[in-house]
């Protein structure tokens, strides 16, 4: 039997507080430790790649040079797993159709596959034109240029994931290439009609992938969420709409991200897309029919029916992405061993295996690293999200990039898919403002500042930093890339 004495009490209690105490220091002890676990690991794999390399290419005159550039290509690797990946995730995981950590696997896994089966096996070592080959000819200019890019656009990509800004990594290799090429060749080296393009993309596909996912948002609510029988609208048009996602999804990765399997036209992907996109449809009518069966006729109900799609379409982005941006992390590496190896500087080049492995590896490393901050921010902290607000986002990705290609426009997936969650929030903003006017009106009674600015959906101070890193991003590079170019002269 306890002794209930005042005595024994007092001593529980100071126990109890003790141990409080300590499970409070062990709590706080594994919050610090676990980004310090993060960076060990990241190091350790950058030592990794670094020694790979030095092992695959074995002793000679430029085995430094190559190993340091193996170690900037992992480090910027990382990097763009850890910014760049939330786009594709983020709306997902803020709509909870996946977990955080089933986000992680599934991005990984992809993106592994898209960087690995349809990473391109040649790169554009000027960044798609943006110095003019000739400029950099010599090989020591050209593999200083690359290397200053290189770490330029890795060291912005770090501080902007941790600033939490999702920003272009393409941007960040451009900017890069064109600060190094001015030092080394002047301003006439720099082809500025592209730039144009480039600067005039940042405007371009944040809003064409804002207004597209408003555009099926406002589809969605007219044809399905604010009809009387929802769940036949949902017959009709979920299929509908899945079989536009599949045959978008389909041109999609047949333009951007199967390059190194098939060769294939805008005309060729859009038949393939549509042909694909028929046989969705045809296949999820029944589908979907048996999904709804039982379904109560609410727009809670409905979001069920998009909730594999969406799944679907960020495991689809993640793909694509891989076979894409790979480039961004190993193109310069790819360039600096072609050019030590006695070939030169050239226009394109060739991507090594051992090359290849690094970027995919360290895409998915640095996404399951550091990946959750900015997956956090681009899928819950911009606007609320849903399965069918966040699948508007998934599916205004492909068809913005389709249509971009298609006029010869040049985009960031980055800027679209966030454009997207803006568009969506934006969007739902002015719908509620609108019924709540009209209600207002028939009351009689004025808004108040106070109550309009409550009404505001959309997060305004993400949307000004997240538009400030765009835009500093290229210019920033290359004065970033400029310093160190003059800077590794001095060195070498």
């Amino acid at each position: 039997m306890s002794d209930p004495s005042p005595g024994n009490q007092n001593k529980w209690k100071t126990l109890d507080k003790d141990l409080g105490r300590i499970l409070m220091l062990e709590q706080a002890g594994a919050v610090i430790a676990r980004p310090v676990v993060a960076i060990g690991i990241a190091l350790a794999f950058i030592m990794i790649c670094a020694l790979g390399a030095a092992a695959f290419v074995g002793v000679g005159q430029g085995t430094l040079i190559i190993v340091a550039a193996a170690a900037f290509g992992a480090y910027m690797a990382l990097n763009i797993g850890a910014n760049d990946v939330a786009n594709n995730m983020g709306p997902a995981v803020g709509a909870n159709a996946l977990t955080m950590g089933g986000a992680l696997v599934i991005a990984a896994v992809f993106e592994t596959a898209g960087s690995l089966i349809a990473g391109g096996d040649v790169v554009s070592t000027i960044s798609g034109g943006i110095v003019a080959p000739s400029a950099v000819a010599d090989p020591d200019t050209f593999v200083r240029a690359m290397m200053a890019a290189l770490i330029a656009a890795s060291l912005w990509l770090n501080l902007a994931t941790w600033l939490g800004a999702p920003v272009s990594t393409t941007h960040a290799i451009v900017g890069g290439v064109m600060g190094a090429g001015i030092v080394a060749a002047g301003f006439g080296a720099v082809q500025w009609g592209r730039m144009g393009q480039i600067a005039g993309s940042w405007v371009i596909s944040p809003v064409m992938g804002g207004v597209i996912a408003a555009a099926f948002l406002a589809f969605i609510k007219a044809v399905i969420n604010d009809v009387p029988d929802k769940l036949a609208a949902a017959r009709r048009w979920v299929p509908v709409l899945i079989g536009i996602m599949a045959g978008a999804f389909s041109a999609y990765l047949a333009m951007k991200g199967l390059k190194r399997l098939i060769d294939v036209s805008l005309n060729q992907a859009l038949l393939l897309g549509l042909l694909i996109g028929l046989a969705t449809w045809a296949i999820f009518r029944p589908i979907v029919r048996r999904q709804s069966a039982g379904m109560e006729n609410r727009k809670r109900s409905l979001k069920q029916l998009f909730g594999a799609p969406l799944i679907a379409s960020a495991a689809l982005l993640s793909f694509a992405h891989g076979a894409n941006d790979v480039a961004n992390a190993v193109g310069p590496l790819a360039a600096i061993v072609h050019a030590v190896e006695g070939m030169g500087a050239s226009e394109k080049v060739s991507i090594p295996l051992w090359v290849m492995l690094i970027g995919a590896f360290g895409i998915s490393f640095g996404l399951l690293l550091f990946g959750p901050k900015l997956i956090r921010m681009v899928g819950q902290e911009i606007t609320r999200l849903n399965a069918m607000r966040a699948w508007c986002v998934a599916l205004s990705a492909a068809i913005t990039v389709i249509v971009a290609s298609g006029f010869g426009l040049p985009v960031s997936s980055t800027h679209i898919a966030v454009g997207g969650v803006f568009g969506v929030g934006f969007y739902r903003e002015w719908e509620a403002e609108r019924r709540s006017r009209r209600l207002d009106r028939q009351k009689g009674k004025p808004v108040s500042g106070e109550e309009r600015a409550r009404r505001k959906l959309v997060r305004r101070t993400h949307a000004l930093g997240i538009a400030a890193a765009w835009v500093i991003t290229v210019p920033l590079t290359a004065l970033l890339s400029a310093t160190l170019y003059w800077g590794l002269g001095l060195l070498f």
